[in-house]
């Protein structure tokens, strides 16, 4: 059987602005992939190349063994960045609309519509106008329309943009649904954290280029945890002796917890050793390394960029949850 999506040295340009840079990739059928990175790294444009809205200046594009995806486009499902609703139609007629356009028509198509809105909270809503519905809503409207015609490949940008927690959750568990019928999946965002509850394989991409392409689990395995979590025994406790350690990059503050960053080839046991030395600890425990973690350790080998990276990752994070 052959892959879902093949890229052989994809590149693209907006003038002198390079947003894709020979980006190699495969996506075997039946898998779901993270495309993570901060905003602007090249994930839409990728997608869009995908969907062939737009194309490559060079490089080869495959889905689902075609050479564009309008050869295949009523077994493609997409779930766009932008808002792309028909702001005067209703909402069942606009659903019923979508799913005759990629080939799902039939006696059942009424009941279907009605079903999937009731899946995601909104049967109330079926004869309003979209222009009516908020933000949320029609975002998880959107959603309906890239999944109602039970798509072989679902390509979902952005799709927590606008959900609050609880909505967010819905929706990932219909994309672990749809995941589980069979569907390849590929997940662009900038948020990490969203990647590591749903995602089992992930490409970070950065400044255009491919930094990553493996499973969370074999990146968690291939890098070590350089964070280690610390709380004094003595509230009062000065941290000056752990900043001073031969170990340790740096020390700071998270939700009244001090993070401890370990330098580079430095020994997890033996930093844990040195601190407990140090200043008495009444919580002491390495954390997990995060995509975040993995992903400012890459860029910062290879380019030097730290914490101006990070704090634009987290920034990233907090407009995307608020938006």
């Amino acid at each position: 059987m052959a892959d879902a999506i093949v890229l052989e040295k994809v590149t693209r340009s907006f003038g002198e602005f390079v947003a894709v840079r020979d980006l190699d990739l495969v996506i075997p059928r039946g898998k779901l992939y993270g495309f993570i990175g901060p905003n602007g790294a090249g994930k839409t444009t990728t997608i869009r190349m995908i969907m062939s809205i737009l194309f490559p200046d060079r490089g080869r594009i495959e889905v689902l063994g075609h050479g564009s995806a309008l050869e295949a486009k009523d077994r493609i499902g997409y779930l766009p960045e932008e808002r792309g609703l028909y702001k005067k139609m209703r909402v069942n007629a606009f659903l019923s609309y979508i799913a005759r356009l990629k080939g799902h028509d039939g006696a059942n198509l009424g009941r279907r519509v009605t079903e999937w809105l009731a899946k995601v909270g909104l049967a109330e809503v079926a004869g309003k106008r979209c222009e009516e519905l908020s933000k949320g809503m029609q975002q998880k409207v959107q959603f309906v329309a890239a999944v109602i015609h039970e798509p072989e490949l679902l390509i979902l940008d952005e799709p927590f943009s606008g959900l609050d927690p609880v909505n967010m959750r819905l929706v990932r568990e219909l994309i672990l649904e749809q995941h589980r019928r069979g569907a390849t999946i590929i997940f662009s965002t900038h948020v990490m954290a969203q990647a590591e509850q749903i995602c089992d394989h992930v490409v970070m991409i950065h400044k255009g280029s491919k930094r990553l392409d493996d499973t969370v689990r074999d990146i968690r395995a291939r890098f070590d945890p350089r964070t280690i979590l610390f709380e004094p025994l003595d509230p009062g406790a000065s941290l000056a002796p752990i900043e001073a350690l031969p170990a340790v990059r740096g020390v700071a503050q998270s939700a009244g917890v001090s993070e401890i960053s370990l330098r580079e080839g430095a020994d997890p046991a033996q930093a844990l050793q040195a601190i407990t030395a140090a200043v008495p600890p009444a919580r002491l425990e390495l954390r997990r390394p995060t995509l975040e973690d993995v992903f400012v350790q890459i860029v910062e080998t290879e380019e030097g960029e730290t914490s101006a990276l990070r704090a634009a990752l987290r920034a990233d994070a907090v407009v995307g949850a608020g938006a």
